[in-house]
């Protein structure tokens, strides 16, 4: 429950840090975004480890169904997977772990209806289908267009 209300927070608190500069004076950002013709937004990484505790694998299908059934619903204008090695400290036993992870990355619009519960499901479902005991979210604010 800390870990959700911390992303809460952490989340909340990139948001914030994606609203316009005050009108008398742009951001950087802001002027690099008009010279692209691109508008404010934010880039999303989700992180997610492909092992089980028990050392069980996540399948190739299993990933492709969770990502299906899961992902692809609450973000259907598109999204990029990467394939990646991951690293991490277990909370439990101290040790440093390497596996198999991929890495979601979502363009969005800050201002999205329900984007935080949208990606607080994803994370919660993929570590209750795959008893992990995290899975990672990075938020960085920037400029898109497409």
């Amino acid at each position: 429950m800390r870990a959700a209300a911390a992303c809460l927070v952490a989340t909340t608190s990139l948001l914030a840090a994606c609203a316009p500069a005050a009108p008398d004076r742009p951001a950087a950002t802001d002027l690099a975004c008009a010279r692209f013709g691109a508008h404010r937004g934010i880039e999303i990484s989700l992180l997610f480890g492909l092992t089980r505790p028990d050392g069980r694998p996540v399948t190739d299908a299993e990933w492709q169904d969770f990502l299906a059934r899961t992902v692809t619903p609450r973000f259907p204008d598109g999204l990029s997977v990467f394939q990646a090695g991951g690293q991490w400290r277990d909370r439990v036993s101290g040790q440093v772990t390497t596996e198999p992870s991929r890495i979601v990355w979502i363009a969005a619009d800050p201002d999205t209806p329900g984007l935080a519960a949208r990606l607080d499901a994803i994370r919660a479902a993929y570590r209750h289908d795959f008893q992990q005991q995290s899975v990672g979210l990075v938020i960085r604010a920037g400029c898109q267009t497409f």
